[in-house]
């Protein structure tokens, strides 16, 4: 039986990866600046998945989510040619802030990068933090 309920912001989220040549150095592992795309990439999804679309929020609210601060744990190199899945998870939520968990695991289960990564909801126009808007993520964890 499948669960056919919507995915909410608390929950935990996955976005498959191949690794490309274009993700590596010249001996086939990863750059590191790759992992920062990887995660990001799966936080756009994340929203995506949620049903928002950032362009439009942007242009509806001008506000947009920059990374404000960010730790990585680089545990283990990937290699070219691996899959690899990238994980999202609210850990706290702020006024203008959210706080993530995220980490990156081979196919075969292998944890190879382990990261938080805060980012701030900002007017664009104004370059300044501003609260996130209550009704803007499904299921958002109250702050």
């Amino acid at each position: 039986m499948s669960d056919a309920r919507q995915a909410t912001a608390a929950d935990p989220f996955h976005w498959p990866v191949r690794v490309y040549w274009e993700d590596t150095d010249a001996g086939g592992v990863v750059y590191h600046a790759s992992y920062l795309r990887f995660m990001e990439r799966a936080r756009s999804e994340w929203l995506r998945a949620l049903g928002i679309n950032q362009s439009l929020v942007k242009e509806n609210t001008g506000l947009a989510f920059l990374v404000r601060e960010m730790q990585i744990d680089f545990l283990r190199a990937a290699l070219l040619d691996d899959e690899l899945s990238v994980s999202v998870e609210v850990k706290e939520r702020r006024a203008a802030s959210i706080l993530f968990a995220q980490t990156i695991r081979r196919a075969d289960g292998a944890e190879l990068i382990r990261a938080t990564v805060r980012v701030a909801c900002v007017d664009v126009r104004r370059m300044r933090p501003v609260q996130i808007p209550a009704d803007l993520i499904p299921g958002l964890p109250p702050q």
